[in-house]
């Protein structure tokens, strides 16, 4: 069975170029617009890995990250950070929230499904 992703970005492009490379994976791919959409999703159905924007409406990466931490099935499941930002700092508190790992925009399609490939093991 294939493993369910989710990814949250509130760029259509992103969401659709990150959503076909998954696919092409054979990948189980569902999207959100934002993080309160992404988290709304979370609690009504299980992903295997999480895949988030930072800078978002409604609710950023790292919120959306400290909340699932915070719901017990989503406790270990991977979250990686796909985000323009690249600053320490950023990455600190990103790792602080709970996100598993730190991918930077625009992002290398092989390099993507290589960290799907890690993260699920």
């Amino acid at each position: 069975m294939s493993k369910h992703i989710l990814i949250v970005d509130d760029s259509a492009s992103i969401r659709q170029m990150v959503e076909m490379t998954l696919k092409s994976a054979s990948y189980q791919v569902t999207t959100a617009v934002d993080g309160q959409a992404g988290l709304d999703l979370c609690k009504s159905q299980q992903f295997d890995f999480v895949l988030t924007d930072q800078n978002m409406p409604r609710m950023d990466g790292l919120t959306l990250i400290k909340s699932l931490r915070g719901i017990s099935n989503y406790r270990s499941t991977p979250i990686v950070v796909l985000t323009t930002e690249s600053g320490d700092d950023m990455k600190a508190k990103g790792k602080a929230a709970g996100a598993t790992g730190w991918m930077v925009k625009p992002f290398d399609p092989q390099k993507l499904l290589a960290v799907a490939s890690k993260v699920l093991g």
